[in-house]
């Protein structure tokens, strides 16, 4: 194994969490480590990051001279400027019953901003608004959220089965129905 005397900490591992950045310490203890001689893939076991992490920040530091994390990593700025966000509340608030394209092309016409479907409904989300088709009220836990069938538990009307020779649609068969007679039998049995 090749000492580093300018590193402390060899063989610790590091806390990292996917979708977050080493630390720059790390970072420094890494290029330090290749620059002083250590193989790529014994630095990547001894600090526990992968290889491709080593490679990628070698070239990093290669092609623009940093070597601390990307602040701006994996986020997108907004397209729509406030004004603009602000003109597309109106106007959704005037006209609730929009679809997605037509607001879309709204937005193309009025303000010469192309937006993906994603794109307008993450901005809509970030307004606080909703594309409800019914007005806007209070949800009520206690309403009926269907139309009721008629009598309680009782069996559905004909004419809402569906029809068919197939055998997950074929009706039942009809019940027995027992007599005055047949019912006294049954009870003396």
């Amino acid at each position: 194994m090749i000492r580093c005397s300018r590193i402390s900490g060899l063989g610790v591992a590091m806390a990292w969490r996917q979708g977050q950045s080493h630390s720059d310490d790390l970072r420094s203890w890494v290029l330090a480590a290749v620059d002083g001689g250590m193989a790529v893939r014994a630095a990547a076991s001894v600090f526990q990051v992968s290889i491709s992490y080593i490679y990628k920040a070698l070239i990093r530091r290669r092609t623009t001279g940093e070597t601390a994390a990307n602040r701006s990593r994996g986020h997108r700025p907004c397209k729509l400027t406030p004004e603009q966000e602000t003109a597309l509340a109106a106007h959704l608030r005037t006209h609730s019953d929009m679809t997605l394209a037509a607001m879309q092309t709204w937005l193309e016409s009025e303000h010469g901003v192309r937006l993906s479907s994603g794109a307008l409904w993450t901005a809509i989300d970030r307004l606080g608004l909703t594309l409800k088709k019914r007005h806007s009220r209070r949800a009520s836990r206690t309403d009926r959220t269907s139309r009721p069938v008629d009598g309680s538990g009782g069996r559905p009307s004909p004419s809402s089965m569906p029809t068919g020779s197939s055998l997950s649609t074929k009706p039942a068969p009809p019940r027995r129905r027992l007599g005055c007679t047949a019912g006294r039998r049954a009870a003396r049995g």
